[in-house]
Protein backbone atom coordinates (compact mmCIF):
# COMPACT_ATOMS: atom_id res chain seq x y z
CA UNK A 1 0.00 0.00 0.00
CA UNK A 2 1.43 3.75 -0.54
CA UNK A 3 0.29 6.21 1.30
CA UNK A 4 0.01 9.84 -0.19
CA UNK A 5 0.48 12.89 1.86
CA UNK A 6 -1.98 16.01 0.70
CA UNK A 7 -0.97 18.05 2.95
CA UNK A 8 3.17 18.51 2.51
CA UNK A 9 4.36 21.44 4.43
CA UNK A 10 6.65 24.14 2.74
CA UNK A 11 5.79 23.27 -1.28
CA UNK A 12 5.04 26.00 -3.72
CA UNK A 13 3.17 23.81 -6.52
CA UNK A 14 0.83 24.53 -9.00
CA UNK A 15 -1.56 22.01 -10.67
CA UNK A 16 0.36 20.33 -13.48
CA UNK A 17 3.73 20.59 -11.37
CA UNK A 18 2.01 18.49 -8.52
CA UNK A 19 0.63 16.42 -10.87
CA UNK A 20 3.83 15.56 -12.51
CA UNK A 21 6.33 15.55 -9.59
CA UNK A 22 3.81 13.89 -7.19
CA UNK A 23 1.19 12.12 -7.77
CA UNK A 24 2.36 10.62 -11.25
CA UNK A 25 5.16 9.35 -9.06
CA UNK A 26 2.87 7.08 -7.22
CA UNK A 27 1.61 6.07 -10.52
CA UNK A 28 -1.83 7.46 -10.65
CA UNK A 29 -2.99 8.48 -14.25
CA UNK A 30 -3.18 12.07 -15.01
CA UNK A 31 -7.08 12.19 -15.29
CA UNK A 32 -7.81 10.71 -11.85
CA UNK A 33 -4.82 13.04 -10.67
CA UNK A 34 -6.15 16.69 -11.58
CA UNK A 35 -9.44 15.07 -10.21
CA UNK A 36 -7.76 13.75 -6.87
CA UNK A 37 -5.60 17.27 -6.61
CA UNK A 38 -8.49 19.70 -7.11
CA UNK A 39 -10.71 17.45 -4.28
CA UNK A 40 -7.64 18.29 -1.87
CA UNK A 41 -8.46 22.03 -3.05
CA UNK A 42 -11.45 22.23 -1.14
CA UNK A 43 -10.76 20.18 1.94
CA UNK A 44 -11.36 23.04 4.05
CA UNK A 45 -15.21 23.22 2.47
CA UNK A 46 -15.30 19.44 3.09
CA UNK A 47 -13.93 18.33 6.61
CA UNK A 48 -14.45 20.65 9.11
CA UNK A 49 -10.91 22.15 10.56
CA UNK A 50 -8.95 19.73 12.31
CA UNK A 51 -6.09 21.70 13.59
CA UNK A 52 -2.45 20.94 12.61
CA UNK A 53 -1.59 17.63 14.43
CA UNK A 54 -4.11 15.92 12.01
CA UNK A 55 -2.67 14.44 8.58
CA UNK A 56 -4.95 13.49 6.08
CA UNK A 57 -4.25 10.90 3.69
CA UNK A 58 -5.41 8.55 1.47
CA UNK A 59 -3.83 4.74 0.65
CA UNK A 60 -4.85 2.96 -2.01
CA UNK A 61 -7.29 -0.04 -1.86
CA UNK A 62 -8.07 -2.32 -4.51
CA UNK A 63 -7.88 0.11 -7.45
CA UNK A 64 -9.43 2.96 -5.81
CA UNK A 65 -8.78 5.55 -2.94
CA UNK A 66 -9.50 5.83 0.91
CA UNK A 67 -9.04 8.61 2.78
CA UNK A 68 -8.06 8.82 6.26
CA UNK A 69 -6.60 10.51 9.15
CA UNK A 70 -3.73 9.57 11.78
CA UNK A 71 -3.21 11.80 14.75
CA UNK A 72 -1.84 11.47 18.37
CA UNK A 73 0.14 8.39 19.93
CA UNK A 74 -0.43 5.73 21.96
CA UNK A 75 -3.24 2.86 22.54
CA UNK A 76 -5.09 3.02 18.60
CA UNK A 77 -8.50 3.81 18.40
CA UNK A 78 -10.29 3.60 14.88
CA UNK A 79 -13.34 6.09 14.53
CA UNK A 80 -15.92 4.62 11.41
CA UNK A 81 -18.69 7.39 10.65
CA UNK A 82 -22.05 6.54 9.87
CA UNK A 83 -24.76 6.73 6.91
CA UNK A 84 -24.47 10.11 5.34
CA UNK A 85 -21.44 10.70 7.24
CA UNK A 86 -17.70 11.22 7.00
CA UNK A 87 -14.90 11.11 9.02
CA UNK A 88 -15.69 14.44 9.28
CA UNK A 89 -18.58 14.39 11.57
CA UNK A 90 -16.41 13.70 14.64
CA UNK A 91 -14.74 16.82 14.50
CA UNK A 92 -14.25 17.60 18.77
CA UNK A 93 -14.70 14.42 19.69
CA UNK A 94 -11.63 13.30 17.88
CA UNK A 95 -9.64 16.14 18.64
CA UNK A 96 -10.12 15.41 22.83
CA UNK A 97 -9.26 11.69 22.13
CA UNK A 98 -6.04 12.76 20.33
CA UNK A 99 -4.88 14.32 23.39
CA UNK A 100 -4.45 10.44 24.88
CA UNK A 101 -4.44 8.10 22.11
CA UNK A 102 -3.35 7.74 18.23
CA UNK A 103 -6.67 8.31 16.42
CA UNK A 104 -7.41 6.86 12.76
CA UNK A 105 -10.15 8.04 11.27
CA UNK A 106 -11.20 6.74 7.84
CA UNK A 107 -13.96 7.84 5.55
CA UNK A 108 -15.95 4.48 4.87
CA UNK A 109 -15.67 3.53 0.76
CA UNK A 110 -18.39 5.81 -0.99
CA UNK A 111 -18.21 8.15 1.18
CA UNK A 112 -16.15 11.44 2.28
CA UNK A 113 -13.42 11.90 0.08
CA UNK A 114 -12.66 7.62 -0.24
CA UNK A 115 -13.69 6.21 -3.91
CA UNK A 116 -17.18 4.57 -4.74
CA UNK A 117 -16.36 0.82 -5.69
CA UNK A 118 -19.74 -0.51 -7.03
CA UNK A 119 -23.05 -1.01 -6.69
CA UNK A 120 -22.97 -2.98 -2.98
CA UNK A 121 -20.58 -2.05 -0.30
CA UNK A 122 -21.30 -4.79 2.00
CA UNK A 123 -20.48 -4.77 5.54
CA UNK A 124 -17.63 -7.43 5.20
CA UNK A 125 -15.59 -5.49 2.31
CA UNK A 126 -16.21 -1.95 4.05
CA UNK A 127 -14.49 -4.40 7.27
CA UNK A 128 -11.32 -5.44 5.23
CA UNK A 129 -10.94 -1.83 3.99
CA UNK A 130 -10.43 -1.00 7.91
CA UNK A 131 -8.19 -4.26 8.45
CA UNK A 132 -6.05 -2.95 5.20
CA UNK A 133 -5.41 0.13 6.72
CA UNK A 134 -4.31 -1.41 9.87
CA UNK A 135 -1.84 -3.17 7.96
CA UNK A 136 -0.85 -0.01 6.11
CA UNK A 137 -0.07 1.28 9.04
CA UNK A 138 1.71 -1.26 10.95
CA UNK A 139 -1.33 -1.24 13.44
CA UNK A 140 -1.80 -5.16 14.81
CA UNK A 141 -4.19 -4.22 17.92
CA UNK A 142 -6.94 -1.46 17.78
CA UNK A 143 -9.88 -0.16 19.43
CA UNK A 144 -12.94 0.43 17.37
CA UNK A 145 -16.05 2.55 17.65
CA UNK A 146 -18.54 2.37 14.80
CA UNK A 147 -21.47 4.94 15.05
CA UNK A 148 -24.52 3.44 13.27
CA UNK A 149 -22.86 2.38 9.52
CA UNK A 150 -19.81 2.39 11.37
CA UNK A 151 -21.15 -0.01 13.94
CA UNK A 152 -22.49 -2.93 11.75
CA UNK A 153 -18.81 -2.46 9.85
CA UNK A 154 -17.68 -3.01 13.18
CA UNK A 155 -19.40 -5.96 13.99
CA UNK A 156 -18.23 -7.35 10.49
CA UNK A 157 -14.48 -6.55 11.42
CA UNK A 158 -14.73 -8.56 14.63
CA UNK A 159 -16.76 -11.34 12.85
CA UNK A 160 -13.78 -11.65 10.00
CA UNK A 161 -10.63 -9.91 12.24
CA UNK A 162 -11.04 -10.73 15.70
CA UNK A 163 -7.39 -10.54 16.85
CA UNK A 164 -6.71 -7.03 15.17
CA UNK A 165 -9.24 -6.00 18.26
CA UNK A 166 -8.48 -4.99 21.59
CA UNK A 167 -12.41 -4.26 22.13
CA UNK A 168 -14.95 -1.73 20.47
CA UNK A 169 -17.66 0.20 20.65
CA UNK A 170 -21.21 0.57 19.32
CA UNK A 171 -22.13 4.32 19.10
CA UNK A 172 -26.09 4.68 18.80
CA UNK A 173 -25.85 1.09 16.80
CA UNK A 174 -26.97 -2.21 17.04
CA UNK A 175 -26.12 -6.05 15.62
CA UNK A 176 -29.70 -7.11 13.81
CA UNK A 177 -30.31 -7.11 10.40
CA UNK A 178 -32.81 -4.84 8.49
CA UNK A 179 -36.30 -5.34 9.19
CA UNK A 180 -38.88 -5.39 6.36
CA UNK A 181 -39.55 -1.20 7.20
CA UNK A 182 -36.25 -0.02 7.08
CA UNK A 183 -35.86 -2.42 3.87
CA UNK A 184 -38.93 -0.33 2.66
CA UNK A 185 -36.95 2.89 3.66
CA UNK A 186 -33.94 2.54 2.24
CA UNK A 187 -35.98 1.19 -1.17
CA UNK A 188 -37.23 4.92 -1.11
CA UNK A 189 -34.14 6.45 -0.34
CA UNK A 190 -32.20 4.50 -3.14
CA UNK A 191 -35.32 5.40 -5.79
CA UNK A 192 -34.76 8.94 -4.77
CA UNK A 193 -31.67 9.23 -5.08
CA UNK A 194 -31.46 7.50 -8.69
CA UNK A 195 -33.97 10.07 -9.82
CA UNK A 196 -31.28 12.79 -8.79
CA UNK A 197 -32.91 13.91 -6.32
CA UNK A 198 -31.37 13.17 -3.18
CA UNK A 199 -31.47 16.64 -1.75
CA UNK A 200 -35.20 15.70 -0.89
CA UNK A 201 -33.90 12.73 1.49
CA UNK A 202 -30.72 13.67 3.50
CA UNK A 203 -31.88 16.21 5.14
CA UNK A 204 -34.42 14.98 7.36
CA UNK A 205 -32.22 12.00 8.05
CA UNK A 206 -29.97 14.41 9.11
CA UNK A 207 -32.15 16.08 11.59
CA UNK A 208 -33.47 13.26 12.89
CA UNK A 209 -30.01 12.13 13.96
CA UNK A 210 -30.36 14.79 16.51
CA UNK A 211 -32.78 14.72 20.26
CA UNK A 212 -35.61 17.29 19.08
CA UNK A 213 -34.71 19.03 22.41
CA UNK A 214 -31.06 19.41 21.18
CA UNK A 215 -31.94 20.81 17.79
CA UNK A 216 -31.87 24.50 18.09
CA UNK A 217 -28.71 24.00 20.46
CA UNK A 218 -26.85 22.51 17.81
CA UNK A 219 -28.45 24.17 14.61
CA UNK A 220 -24.67 25.12 13.56
CA UNK A 221 -23.71 21.55 13.35
CA UNK A 222 -26.81 20.59 11.92
CA UNK A 223 -25.93 23.19 9.21
CA UNK A 224 -22.52 21.29 8.93
CA UNK A 225 -23.81 17.58 9.11
CA UNK A 226 -25.95 18.66 5.97
CA UNK A 227 -23.33 19.77 4.17
CA UNK A 228 -21.45 16.77 4.88
CA UNK A 229 -23.99 14.58 3.44
CA UNK A 230 -24.97 17.22 0.48
CA UNK A 231 -21.37 15.79 -0.91
CA UNK A 232 -21.92 12.30 -0.66
CA UNK A 233 -22.18 11.27 -4.44
CA UNK A 234 -25.50 9.59 -5.41
CA UNK A 235 -23.40 6.41 -6.29
CA UNK A 236 -21.91 5.88 -3.06
CA UNK A 237 -25.35 6.73 -0.87
CA UNK A 238 -26.34 4.00 -3.14
CA UNK A 239 -23.68 1.48 -2.95
CA UNK A 240 -24.36 1.65 1.08
CA UNK A 241 -27.53 1.68 1.10
CA UNK A 242 -27.52 -1.77 -0.73
CA UNK A 243 -24.84 -2.46 1.86
CA UNK A 244 -26.79 -2.12 4.17
CA UNK A 245 -29.61 -4.11 3.07
CA UNK A 246 -27.91 -7.78 2.68
CA UNK A 247 -26.33 -7.21 6.02
CA UNK A 248 -26.87 -10.28 8.64
CA UNK A 249 -27.89 -9.80 12.13
CA UNK A 250 -24.54 -10.51 14.02
CA UNK A 251 -26.56 -10.92 17.08
CA UNK A 252 -24.74 -13.97 18.24
CA UNK A 253 -21.47 -12.15 17.16
CA UNK A 254 -21.93 -9.92 19.99
CA UNK A 255 -23.39 -11.67 21.99
CA UNK A 256 -20.34 -13.98 22.08
CA UNK A 257 -18.44 -11.37 24.15
CA UNK A 258 -14.62 -12.13 22.17
CA UNK A 259 -13.60 -8.85 23.13
CA UNK A 260 -14.72 -6.27 25.25
CA UNK A 261 -17.78 -4.04 24.13
CA UNK A 262 -19.00 -0.60 25.32
CA UNK A 263 -22.01 -0.16 23.65
CA UNK A 264 -23.48 3.37 23.79
CA UNK A 265 -27.38 4.46 22.99
CA UNK A 266 -28.74 7.58 23.34
CA UNK A 267 -32.50 7.81 25.51
CA UNK A 268 -33.79 9.92 22.54
CA UNK A 269 -32.60 8.27 19.56
CA UNK A 270 -35.41 8.62 16.72
CA UNK A 271 -33.53 5.20 14.98
CA UNK A 272 -32.71 2.94 17.86
CA UNK A 273 -35.32 2.79 20.70
CA UNK A 274 -33.51 2.45 23.70
CA UNK A 275 -34.85 0.41 25.92
CA UNK A 276 -36.51 -2.28 23.37
CA UNK A 277 -33.32 -2.99 21.80
CA UNK A 278 -31.15 -3.60 25.41
CA UNK A 279 -33.82 -6.16 25.94
CA UNK A 280 -32.88 -8.09 22.60
CA UNK A 281 -28.96 -9.04 23.36
CA UNK A 282 -28.17 -10.75 26.16
CA UNK A 283 -24.57 -8.96 26.82
CA UNK A 284 -21.54 -10.85 28.06
CA UNK A 285 -19.88 -10.10 31.25
CA UNK A 286 -16.89 -7.98 29.50
CA UNK A 287 -19.39 -5.12 27.81
CA UNK A 288 -20.76 -2.23 29.52
CA UNK A 289 -23.90 -0.38 28.63
CA UNK A 290 -23.92 3.46 28.56
CA UNK A 291 -27.05 5.24 28.30
CA UNK A 292 -26.62 9.19 27.21
CA UNK A 293 -29.06 10.59 29.06
CA UNK A 294 -29.61 13.96 26.84
CA UNK A 295 -28.77 12.37 23.36
CA UNK A 296 -30.44 11.23 20.38
CA UNK A 297 -28.70 9.27 17.64
CA UNK A 298 -25.35 11.29 17.87
CA UNK A 299 -24.09 11.73 21.18
CA UNK A 300 -20.64 12.21 20.96
CA UNK A 301 -21.50 15.59 19.92
CA UNK A 302 -24.51 16.22 21.80
CA UNK A 303 -22.86 14.99 25.18
CA UNK A 304 -19.52 15.52 23.75
CA UNK A 305 -17.61 15.59 27.10
CA UNK A 306 -19.48 12.89 28.83
CA UNK A 307 -18.16 10.37 25.25
CA UNK A 308 -14.96 11.81 25.70
CA UNK A 309 -14.90 10.51 29.03
CA UNK A 310 -16.49 7.49 28.86
CA UNK A 311 -14.91 6.49 26.09
CA UNK A 312 -11.18 7.49 27.06
CA UNK A 313 -11.93 5.59 30.64
CA UNK A 314 -13.63 2.35 29.02
CA UNK A 315 -10.24 2.27 26.62
CA UNK A 316 -7.71 2.78 29.32
CA UNK A 317 -8.64 0.02 31.68
CA UNK A 318 -8.14 -2.05 28.86
CA UNK A 319 -4.63 -1.38 29.54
Amino acid sequence: MIKVNLFAKERKFNKFSFIKSELQFYMLNITKCQKNFWNCAYFNNWLPSRGKSFNDMFFLFRGGRIHYSDSGKGTAIVLLHGYLESSGVWNGFEGKLASKFRIISMDLPGHGLSDVYGEVHTMEFMATAVKELLDTLGVNKAFLIGHSLGGYVTLAFLELFPDYLSGYCLFHSQPFADQPAALEKRRREIKIVKMGKKNLMYPDNVIMMFASSNLEKFSEVLQRSKDIASRIPGDGIIAVLNGMMVRPSRLSVMEEGRVPCLWILGSMDNYIPCDFIQSKVNLPSNARVVILKNSGHIGFIEEECLSVKVMSDFVSRLG
